[in-house]
């Protein structure tokens, strides 16, 4: 069990012991059977035994809670899902609101449960910081991403543009061209959430077995290697594992992130850079970076990892030597003064991409299938609503989750968009990654003539309207 230390910064912060739940020994009767004890299974029992103590559910789980993407990822707890312009573009402009205001509450309900369940896990919302700080393309698609926003129907109460000069005053990065602010993000300590959810449903009558990896599953049943469980719903809540159990890999992939985690650094360190209220921050190019400062003042930054041939899941996280320099220059450009900080921690995780990148919750009343998934890297925050939303839709329920457009109740998981069969899905995800990296290079380049940065950009921006 000491091995699962290793899996994450996150979870070798953990004072618990890591023993495991009893798995799986003889064939048991339930209401619900959850596959996965990661945030979208264990937000589906907490809501489903919140609201109808009376049922009996029980969570399989692989390895032990936060094996996962929930006890890997960067921490972020988004009031946002993926997609979500193109998901709510066909609403009228007050449901288009409401949407908008139920996506934003995401951090604010978290913290509701967290203190009505005494769940610790360093929850501090000090908003999102997307800064355009390396090259002044990054300001041009930041403010165009802006002006998109309020198109939608957002404000300056839920976006707003800052100057360098605002900017530095929560985040002092190099060569600040500016940055939108958020408010509707909290940073976390994404193993100690997912181990206080996992105590805490525990303690509401749900029954949880480790060690059991589900070997297949099909309406009214879900089998390990040493029993089966007979049940009337199946929630496969396996995100980027969904490979593992066909068909679910049809309709989401799994891909890879990766990051790394300074040594402390000194309060001079911190007072050259900022985040001083606990906010995420990223810079503005299409390697998709995420950063945070953790409560004990370490840097944790991480950067798109990859896709393997086939959709194999990625089992070995040690990263290579690349792979962490690759980290370590970008936020080296970001902080030159860090270029040389000591990286004590590197990990990564799979993570589930929905075709068409757009994440999903179905319902499929007549197999007693219920899923959430597809969060493209997003989960922390959209897996709350996701387990809010298939408790309301095994419940029966009709009400504000399970009116919105990604929701599909009463629908086969044939419905979903699939991917393409390989090698489509592999030279395709490589040929957009490849145009994203090289259009990095080019606009960081300030001797990069102006015809090279525009053919790079427009070529990266074909590539990212392919991928939608």
């Amino acid at each position: 069990m000491q091995a699962w230390r290793t899996i994450s910064l996150w979870m070798d912060q953990l004072d618990e012991p890591l023993d495991a739940r009893p798995s799986l020994a003889q064939d048991i009767d339930v209401d619900v059977c959850i596959i996965g004890a990661g945030y979208t299974g264990l937000w589906t029992a907490y809501y489903l035994k919140r609201q109808a103590p009376h049922l009996r559910i029980a969570i399989l789980e692989a390895n032990t809670a936060g094996f996962g993407a929930s006890g890997r990822n960067g921490g972020w707890l988004m009031g946002n899902l993926l997609g979500e312009d193109r998901l709510l573009a066909t609403l009228s402009p007050l449901q288009r609101r409401d949407s908008i205001d139920l996506l934003h509450d995401i951090p604010d309900e978290v913290q509701r449960v967290l203190q009505r369940e005494g769940i610790d896990c360093d929850y501090r919302k000090g908003g999102v910081i997307y800064c355009a700080a390396r090259y002044p393309e990054q300001e041009r698609s930041l403010r165009a991403y802006l002006d998109d926003l309020y198109r939608q129907g957002m404000n300056e109460d839920d976006y707003r543009w800052l100057t360098p000069e605002a900017l530095a005053g929560q985040l002092r990065v190099s060569n600040a061209y500016g940055a939108i602010f958020s408010p509707h993000v909290a940073t976390i300590q994404p193993a100690k959430l997912v181990r206080g959810l996992a105590r805490v449903v525990a303690g509401l009558g749900v029954a949880i077995y480790e060690n059991t990896p589900a070997l297949d599953w099909q309406s009214g049943e879900v089998r390990s290697a040493q029993a089966k469980v007979r049940c009337q719903w199946v929630v496969p809540a396996v995100e980027g594992y969904a490979a593992s159990l066909p068909p679910l890999g049809r309709h989401q992939l799994p891909v890879q992130s990766l990051l790394v985690a300074t040594e402390p650094l000194p309060d001079s360190a911190w007072e050259q850079i900022g985040l001083s209220q606990g906010q995420a921050f990223s810079e503005g190019s299409r390697q998709v970076t995420y950063g945070q400062r953790t409560l004990d003042n370490r840097l944790v930054f991480g950067a798109r990892g990859g896709y393997r041939f086939g959709g194999r899941l990625r089992e070995d996280f040690n990263l290579t030597d690349a792979e962490i320099e690759l980290r370590r220059y970008l936020f080296g450009e970001l902080f030159p003064h860090l270029k040389h900080v000591r990286i004590t921690h590197s990990w990564g995780g799979n993570l589930g991409m929905a075709r068409r990148f757009r994440p999903h919750m179905l319902c499929d009343r007549q197999r007693g299938l219920a899923l959430s998934g597809g969060y493209g890297g997003e989960g922390v925050g959209a897996t709350n609503l996701g387990g809010r939303t298939l408790a309301a839709l095994i419940l029966g329920q009709q009400n504000v989750l399970t009116a919105q457009p990604w929701v599909h109740d009463n629908r086969a998981l044939s419905s979903l968009a699939s991917w393409p069969p390989e090698p489509c899905r592999w030279l395709g995800y490589n040929a957009i990654i490849r145009s994203f990296v090289h259009e990095d290079r080019v606009l960081a380049d300030p001797a990069s003539p102006a015809w090279r940065r525009n053919l790079a950009s427009g070529l990266a921006d074909f590539m990212e309207g392919f991928m939608h």
